[in-house]
């Protein structure tokens, strides 16, 4: 049997303990400097040949509440494989009931440690939600409206005199996802997981013109 021929089996699949969270933040942070070099590994792209091993269990090393945007897609942006993200995705990178509740299952089910919010430059949903408030755009349905509500205390955060549009949609970005972080860090189950270690999370954001990701926080390794 060649090296080829050997059936990949995901590396969080091998551990026995679920990863650290500083180890998780590592490997990402390696997977998001490959992707912006244009590099993939190895290693995740034989992960599709891991299907088999994945459908008894799963043991993904991060969670990621990112934006929906079709540019932002978690495995690539941080070159990972099959099986190695928990990933929810929400326009806005927004936090609501069933979006906590999906973050509690992770960590609760898999021991998951590292929960990352994942915002993005040039997002639409917030220049949207800058459209609403200024009344350029027209008024958002009743489902939209529930998104832009959430993301609007963070544009009125950015919204200081002088700055132009682009400079406030850069503030309001990152202010939208601290909101996350911190409303996330703060719901109920979570709370809990936090105060106690189980789970660490993070802010982050995407740049659409070099594929970097800048994380605002560090955790312990």
């Amino acid at each position: 049997m060649t090296p080829s021929d050997r059936p990949h089996v995901p590396s969080s699949l091998s551990r026995s303990e679920p990863m650290p969270a500083g180890e998780a933040l590592r490997r990402l942070r390696d997977g998001n400097r490959r992707f912006a070099q244009n590099v993939r590994s190895v290693d995740t792209m034989l992960s599709q040949a891991a299907r088999n091993a994945l459908v008894a269990a799963q043991a993904p090393i991060a969670i990621v509440l990112s934006c929906s945007d079709a540019r932002v897609p978690a495995e690539l942006v941080f070159d990972q494989g099959l099986g190695d993200l928990f990933v929810v995705r929400v326009a806005g990178n927004v936090v609501a009931p069933t979006l906590v509740g999906s973050v509690e299952y992770a960590v609760a089910a898999f021991g998951t440690a590292l929960v990352i919010v994942m915002g993005h430059t040039h997002c639409g949903a917030l220049a949207a939600t800058l459209d609403w408030m200024t009344e350029r755009g027209a008024p958002p349905s009743g489902a939209v409206h529930e998104i832009l509500a959430r993301i609007r205390p963070a544009v009125e955060e950015a919204r200081q005199p002088g700055l132009d549009r682009a400079a406030i949609l850069a503030a309001a970005t990152r202010a939208n996802v601290r909101a996350s972080v911190r409303e996330l860090s703060q719901s109920g189950q979570l709370a809990e997981m936090v105060a106690r270690g189980a789970a660490v999370v993070i802010g982050a954001e995407y740049s659409l013109a070099t594929g970097a990701v800048d994380f605002f926080d560090d955790v312990p390794t």
